[in-house]
């Protein structure tokens, strides 16, 4: 039971309610979205650098876009039926979805999105836990992923950030550092 002195408890944290409405109890995390500009470049990227398989695809023709959801679900256990695939891929929990609008890939005029951290920064990033940061970390070097901070740089030891194709920050941390890692910060 979380005491008035825990930082953690809704006591210190005006606002946070001690238990959830609940009518809340099913809800879940289930995605975040980012737009990408080539679906060839990110697909590869999520699925061979970081693990993740395709869940499921849409297609919007009408609106000229598609939608990619991809996760670390047991995308062969998924239902081959469209709709219950649909279905089961919503009930997944924290997904990624990548939107691409068509003809981004293929216009020398597409600037690219704003990854939420130059200015105005808004978004910042999203995290995935590896079985050992420095190890995962050779291996993107290998891959030449772009890194934004390496697990011996700045203040936060352990922990690292890599940019996808899109620029999209991503925070890279193992189980057996992160506690050590934040035990610091406020």
């Amino acid at each position: 039971m979380a005491s008035s002195n825990d930082k953690d408890s809704p006591y210190k944290n005006p606002g946070l309610q001690a238990v959830p409405d609940e009518e809340t109890k099913g809800y879940i995390m289930q995605q975040t979205m980012f737009r990408i500009k080539d679906p060839k470049v990110s697909l590869d990227f999520y699925s061979r650098v970081l693990g993740m398989s395709l869940l499921k695809r849409l297609d919007f023709p009408e609106m000229k876009f598609s939608l990619y959801f991809l996760g670390y679900a047991d995308a062969a256990s998924a239902p081959t039926n469209p709709v219950d695939r649909t279905v089961w891929t919503f009930g997944q929990k924290a997904t990624i979805e990548l939107t691409h609008n068509w003809g981004t890939e293929s216009d020398p005029e597409f600037k690219g999105y704003h990854n939420g951290n130059s200015e105005p920064r808004g978004f910042g990033h999203i995290g995935i836990t590896v079985d050992d940061t420095n190890k995962a970390c050779e291996r993107f070097e290998r891959l030449g992923v772009e890194f934004v901070k390496r697990p011996d740089d700045g203040k936060m030891k352990g922990i690292a950030f890599i940019e996808d194709p899109d620029g999209y920050w991503i925070e890279i941390f193992d189980l057996q550092t992160i506690g050590k890692v934040t035990l610091g910060a406020s």
